[in-house]
């Protein structure tokens, strides 16, 4: 007979704090004031003010409490903040994935020097990290279903060969013009 195993006191209280709303609430509220107020911090958008010996400060204040007022709005939000959740446990599983790529890239290096990728894969790297997230916002946006059904299903409505159309002059547009090549001539020339 199997005895079923007590939840550990770590798990009662993770379930405590997700009935208080911390994951819901707090934690959102958080990420938002903090990326917002540094954003506001680094840009300076309303300005500095000078201070004796201190140099140009900041306007701490009226950065604080707009990041305050923006963090407010975006938990007043229910739909937000799931969007913000999923998309936040889908991008870390996104960045475990990547490391365990770099660990079994790294598991076939010698040893002798330091592991690093080379310019063109760790573009070709970045572009599939960007896609990636492009995709999880759609997902969490729940459009990527809808742009999955158009595409597939639906081929031939005039949304998709608008789409195709526009795809279509973009590349001929660059190649006409040879966008990629004068940037890698560019480069050469330095």
């Amino acid at each position: 007979m199997v005895v079923p195993a007590e939840p550990s006191v770590f798990r009662e209280t993770l379930g405590f704090f997700d009935k208080i709303g911390v994951y819901d609430v707090v934690l959102p509220f958080l990420l938002v004031f903090t990326l917002v107020y540094a954003i506001l911090e680094k840009t300076k958008i309303f300005g500095t003010e000078r201070f004796e010996g201190k140099g140009d400060l900041t306007k701490k204040n009226l950065n604080g409490m707009t990041a305050f007022v923006v963090a407010f709005f975006v938990i007043a939000s229910t739909r937000l903040v799931a969007i913000i959740n999923e998309v936040l446990a889908h991008t870390v599983l996104l960045l475990l994935l990547s490391i365990c790529f770099l660990l079994l890239a790294g598991s076939f290096h010698s040893g002798k020097d330091e592991f690093h990728l080379e310019k063109k894969w760790k573009t070709f790297f970045m572009i599939i990290m960007f896609i990636g997230i492009v995709l999880i916002f759609l997902n969490a946006l729940g459009w990527l279903q809808v742009l999955y059904e158009q595409l597939f299903f639906k081929f031939d409505t005039i949304v998709v060969s608008s789409i195709v159309l526009i795809g279509v002059i973009v590349l001929f547009i660059v190649y006409v013009t040879g966008g990629f090549a004068k940037k890698d001539k560019a480069e050469t020339s330095d």
